[in-house]
């Protein structure tokens, strides 16, 4: 498997430091870390064989992509759940990896912004316990109905049991039946209070989906499969949080966007530590277009995705 999260650092400062020709105190500097950490971080690296490229595993190759697509992508952190014949379904490691790295990036005191979907729930339902102190996590969209699996709460709610942290809920729809009726209830005080406040979290959980016949707003009935393609056929690229997303990781200017009860964009561009996991090769272009709106600082993907990440990202710089 890859490098656990934990020792992510020792193989950034390796990176850094090897692959970029940085100084020491400027590796420091750019993780936030003492010189002294990062002298014990390359001896690390030394002892446990990292820098040694010529006798490196396909393990060592796929950290070394991680290492390559936060460079090319501007992003923190990227970690790569790796493809083994093992696995039966190399998509099923990924939420094993992501919710590893999520309780690392736990801080005590945090307040954690949770949205929903397979991949959120696949991440809560195999994260261990961890007994952490004044942590809250919010929902940063609204609810589905009770005949969908992986609703919004669900997510949320589990995610605070696993953490022993406060859960807050959106105690209304995700989706209005009309405009001025979401206009109204976010102007509700209880409501507006709890959207002003997504900005305020310290680290946020969502995943990205398609726009097509298979995404979850088309699934849990939020939208038809026939204006789902109108909403793709005027640019829509992506859905995040229950909101859709245009190739250029802005909402897209419709009807649905605005009958939503959800995080605004910019509030969750604001919040320090995004993470983003995404399951699925298929979900390239919604991820590009996340990616593009500032909405992922941290990255957890399988191989076959980060391959392709880093493939466009060398198309676009030449």
């Amino acid at each position: 498997m890859a490098i656990r999260p934990a020792e992510q650092i020792i193989h950034k400062a390796a990176w850094l430091y090897y692959a970029h020709g940085l100084r020491q105190d400027e590796v420091a500097k750019q993780l936030d870390i003492s010189r002294a950490s990062v002298a014990m971080y390359l001896r690390k690296a030394r002892e446990t064989g990292i820098v040694n490229i010529s006798t490196s595993t396909q393990l060592f190759a796929e950290d070394v992509l991680a290492r390559q697509l936060e460079d090319a992508l501007k992003l923190d952190a990227v970690w790569i759940a790796p493809q083994t014949e093992q696995a039966a379904d190399p998509a099923a490691e990924v939420p094993v990896l992501a919710a590893s790295v999520f309780l690392e990036l736990v801080r005590k005191g945090d307040r954690i912004g949770v949205a929903w979907g397979r991949t959120v729930y696949a991440i809560a339902d195999i994260m261990s316990y961890a007994d952490l102190q004044d942590v809250t996590v919010v929902q940063l969209c609204g609810n589905l109905g009770a005949p969908y699996s992986y609703r919004p709460d669900q997510c949320t709610m589990e995610i605070a049991r696993r953490l022993n942290a406060q859960g807050t809920n959106f105690y209304a729809p995700l989706v209005l039946t009309t405009e001025a009726l979401a206009r109204d209830l976010r102007a509700e005080p209880v409501i507006r209070e709890q959207l002003a406040s997504i900005s305020d979290c310290d680290l946020a959980l969502y995943s990205v989906g398609t726009v097509d016949a298979d995404s979850h707003v088309v699934k849990c009935g939020a939208l038809r499969p026939d204006e789902m393609d109108a909403l793709r056929q005027r640019g829509a690229a992506g859905v995040i949080a229950g909101q859709i997303i245009d190739a250029r990781g802005a909402a897209l200017d419709c009807s649905y966007n605005r009958r939503v009860i959800s995080a605004d964009l910019k509030s969750l561009a604001a919040i320090p530590k995004r993470l983003m996991v995404v399951q699925e090769d298929k979900k390239f272009e919604p991820l590009i277009a996340a990616i593009a709106g500032g909405l992922c600082s941290h990255l957890v993907v399988g191989a076959g995705m980060a391959r392709q990440l880093l493939d466009h990202a060398k198309t676009m710089a030449g």
